[in-house]
């Protein structure tokens, strides 16, 4: 039976070869993460700028590992933070309130699915011209990127639903970045499935609270 001390050597492998410098980057964008998740919770806008810091950094570092995957994800994570920021901003400053928390309809779950087929055929093609899509979990991170973008395209128009997509995401997330050698980010998703569950309870609750009100 393996002691603390191998458990240990064997989370830190991968960055005996790591330069500070990304160690320092990454433990960054952890950080920025966790906090942006909270204030999503709390229906904060500073969820937003928080989490393009961390996108931003993530995008660098899975570029110059070759994650290419991983980089198109928070690429679109950065592109899709500034559109929710203005829209939440837009919206408050139109209606002089926040916008509401509501479900999914029909057509919310068509643009969805719509969303979700396109990001995973067009992720399917990057790694093929990079000739990375060999293994099981490039596909794995081909299901994921389609997930993380449907969930985010669900964030920025406040559905309570994009809850479930990180949820299953962060699910199917934890191993594969404990794979990569992101050690920090492995933890952190293991973190975000927690973070993920209760935003779910949270916003199902702000929903109901305001169709109750409504009606």
């Amino acid at each position: 039976m393996m002691n603390n001390c191998n458990w240990i050597d064997i989370l830190l492998s991968p960055y005996y070869h790591n330069s500070y410098f990304h160690i320092i980057l990454e433990f960054t964008a952890v950080s920025f993460t966790i906090f942006s998740v909270f204030c999503a919770q709390k229906n904060n806008i500073w969820g937003y700028p928080i989490g393009i810091v961390s996108t931003i950094i993530y995008s660098y570092l899975t570029f110059v590992t070759s994650l290419y995957g991983d980089f198109v994800i928070n690429l679109y994570y950065t592109l899709m933070s500034f559109y929710g920021w203005y829209t939440w901003m837009y919206k408050y400053k139109k209606y002089k309130k926040k916008i509401p928390i509501t479900f999914c309809n029909k057509k919310d779950y068509f643009y969805t699915s719509i969303l979700f087929l396109f990001t995973c055929i067009f992720s399917m093609m990057i790694y093929f011209f990079y000739g990375k899509l060999q293994s099981h979990y490039d596909w794995m991170d081909v299901l994921t990127t389609g997930i993380y973008f449907s969930g985010m395209y669900q964030m920025s128009m406040k559905k309570v639903e994009n809850w479930i997509f990180w949820t299953v995401g962060n699910v199917i997330s934890v191993p594969i970045y404990f794979f990569k050698g992101f050690v920090l980010t492995g933890i952190l998703f293991i973190i975000l499935v927690l973070l993920a569950i209760f935003g779910f309870l949270i916003w199902k609750k702000k929903a109901l609270n305001q169709s109750f009100f409504v009606n």
